[in-house]
């Protein structure tokens, strides 16, 4: 299934999942009807037949009927004692999607900085500023786990800290290119 297509589905197991755009964690009965709008990163994003827009974990694929997402399987392929790589800390972000656009953070010009740094220690240190597209989106603190959460599964990654911004303000002008023609809006 790619980013865009939408299938009817029916929950097979109740599960948890998000509402969108509040943020809010709910549960889904067994049995409820809607459509997969989006399968991309870690989630999944559902519609209710009552209309309600909720963010499904890729953990709970299943429930929907659907296989585990390809991109979770490939994070978790790297031998945990592998070095710290730079590249695999912008590949872990572009895992991460928002819940209502099929356009990975980075490409929607959401990650402000992003930076790392050796600790004395051993290991990486990654310091992530970023935001969401409207101020007033409950996703934030979703969004910004799922980043945590993919950076500290890197090798070589031991302490991750993501932080949500709020200046500049997020505007369609910080879209990449491709982002902008993905969207069809060039």
């Amino acid at each position: 299934m790619q980013a865009t297509d939408t299938h009817r589905v029916t929950l097979h197991r109740e599960c948890e999942a998000t509402l969108i755009p509040s943020g809010t964690r709910v549960l889904i009965p067994e049995g409820v009807d809607g459509w997969v709008t989006q399968r991309l990163g870690a989630s999944i994003t559902f519609q209710a037949a009552s209309g309600h827009l909720l963010r499904v974990d890729a953990k709970d694929a299943d429930a929907l009927g659907l296989p585990p997402l390809p991109a979770q399987e490939a994070m978790a392929q790297a031998p945990p004692d592998a070095p710290f790589q730079p590249e695999r800390v912008w590949e872990a972000l572009r895992t991460v999607y928002d819940p209502e656009i099929p356009v990975d953070i980075v490409e929607l010009g959401l990650v402000y900085a992003c930076q790392w740094t050796e600790l004395p220690t051993g290991g990486h240190r990654v310091d992530v500023e970023m935001t969401v597209t409207a101020p007033g989106c409950g996703m934030g603190q979703v969004l910004q786990d799922e980043v945590r959460h993919k950076l500290l599964a890197l090798p070589g990654v031991r302490e991750a800290e993501v932080r949500l911004v709020w200046e500049p303000p997020w505007e369609p002008g910080r879209m990449s290119e491709a982002a902008r023609l993905q969207l069809g809006w060039m």
